[in-house]
């Protein structure tokens, strides 16, 4: 290194980073640092390297950017000079990881004052010790608050979703016990009439054409589809009209029943001719009684099937049985969202799902994407109280997936448009809202996932889209909280 490659201690006393050091420390930088020039259009250092160097700009013109969705985004431009960058965290070792957050180039021929990070770190450490530990605690006690409100703001969610999902799970669930209650006194009811019928000593050909009768009954209750409530009325005078005929006991509380699974007056007038008038109050009764068992079961069968996807769904959105990061299609993931937010969405809000079904499954931290996507949602229902229409749509932009969840609601105004994805905004009403929705949002899809988040809003129309690229997300570590927002580059 040659003397022109080094500042002398009066020249660096003219950087405010520097003007108040000793002398002494002023030398001691003049000694290990040295001057470097970038020219117009030179990328000085990359996003992602190792954090080697510590940079102060002497002269130019400078561009930090980020590569966001596969896009190389300006995030600063300055020509002030005296601004540092680089390997601004090399004080904090090991503990964090020493990479480049950024790529900085020179916009126009650019002077640098170099410091190599290890000597950066020895002289933060050993010149300002106090400094240094407020630093630390600012650096690391931020990043755990911000860790534990994150987490609380995801147990508030997973209580809110908990408290849906139980409601959801009881009325499947009582719907099944009452079911099983009746479906009792009909097994029941069926025994005491199969006695009745068996007193009356049946012969062999008439036992199996009273069973007949009644597997043709169960599969009638089966297929069933239903009448419409007129000609359903209409139906079962009919029925009853001739049971009573007949000398039905009860007919009138049979009809209902027998209409229910498709059993008319030609059927009974079948079944009477096939097992005679002796029996016939008895078989009725009996094949009244097997019917309401099918559409009993049929009604357990539903609610135990609405239980276990339920359940499923809060297992698929929860990952709970899952990797933090595996491969996964977004469509069910949206899917189990959509499922444990049934109760929070409002009947007067219309869901729309317009998904492309052809999208490959992507590599992610499925859990935490479903936190996304509850944010999103949540936003959209809660901009429209008077209801509308939500929209989730997926497609694909070259190696990127895009989920879009749009709403016709209220829109966010231009003027607070820009501060939507800071930590602790919101337009809520105080208890309403902590105003990290969306930051989360911001730092799953961006930070772990390499992507980027989209808006754009008008009354009527707000579109917030999710970009995802199609491959295995960065596995570096999560920077501190917020750096991915920050810019790295500091002035007076």
């Amino acid at each position: 290194m040659t003397e022109s490659d080094r500042l002398s201690p009066e020249q660096l006393r003219t950087l405010f980073l520097f003007e108040e050091l000793s002398d002494e420390q002023l030398g001691w930088l003049a000694e290990r640092g040295r001057t470097e020039r970038r020219p117009a259009g030179g990328v000085v250092y990359e996003e992602g390297e190792d954090a080697t160097c510590f940079y102060v700009l002497l002269g130019g013109a400078i561009a930090l950017s980020r590569v966001l969705h596969g896009d190389d985004v300006e995030v600063n431009r300055t020509d002030q000079r005296g601004v540092y960058t680089g390997a601004t965290r090399a004080y904090l070792g090991d503990r964090v990881e020493q990479r480049y957050a950024h790529t900085l180039r020179a916009v126009t021929d650019a002077d640098f004052f170099v410091l190599p990070a290890r000597e950066f770190a020895y002289a933060v450490r050993t010149w300002f010790p106090m400094a240094l530990h407020l630093l630390d605690g600012l650096f690391f006690g931020t990043r755990a608050a911000n860790a534990i409100v994150n987490e609380r703001e995801r147990l508030l969610a997973l209580a809110s979703l908990s408290a849906g999902l139980t409601h959801e799970l009881n009325n499947p669930a009582a719907a099944a016990v009452r079911a099983t209650a009746a479906l009792r006194e009909r097994v029941a009811g069926m025994r005491h009439k199969l006695a009745m019928i068996a007193d009356g000593r049946l012969d062999g050909s008439e036992l199996h054409r009273l069973v007949e009768l009644q597997d043709d009954a169960v599969h009638r209750a089966a297929e069933a589809t239903g009448l419409p409530a007129l000609a359903a009325a209409d139906a079962e005078d009919s029925v009853g009209d001739w049971l009573e005929e007949h000398g039905v006991a009860d007919g009138w509380d049979l009809a209902p029943t027998l209409v229910s699974a498709d059993i008319g007056v030609p059927w009974l007038s079948s079944a009477a001719e096939a097992i005679g008038t002796d029996n016939l109050g008895s078989t009725v009764h009996w094949l009244a009684y097997t019917v309401d068992a099918e559409l009993l079961m049929g009604e357990i069968d539903d609610a135990v099937t609405r239980i276990s996807g339920l359940v499923g769904a809060a297992q698929q959105y929860a990952q709970l049985d899952r990797a933090p990061q595996q491969t996964v299609d977004v469509h069910t993931l949206l899917d189990a969202t959509l499922t444990m937010l049934q109760a929070k969405i409002p009947s007067g809000v219309r869901v729309v799902r317009s998904y492309d079904r052809g999208l490959p499954p992507v590599s992610a931290f499925g859990a935490e994407l479903n936190q996304v996507w509850t944010n999103l949602i949540v936003n959209a229902v809660d901009a429209m109280p008077d209801g509308g229409t939500l929209t989730i749509r997926t497609w694909r932009e070259d190696s990127r997936l895009l989920v879009e969840v749009a709403d016709t609601g209220t829109g966010i105004p231009a003027a607070i448009r820009p501060r939507i994805f800071e930590p602790f905004f919101t337009t809520k009403p105080v208890g309403e809202g902590t105003g990290l929705g969306l930051d989360i949002s911001y730092r799953i899809v961006v930070n772990k996932h390499r992507g980027d988040i989209r808006v754009s809003s008008e009354p009527g129309d707000t579109r917030f889209q999710v970009c995802l690229p199609i491959g295995p997300p960065d596995e570096r570590q999560d920077p501190a909280p917020g750096a991915e927002k920050a810019v790295d580059l500091k002035s007076t």
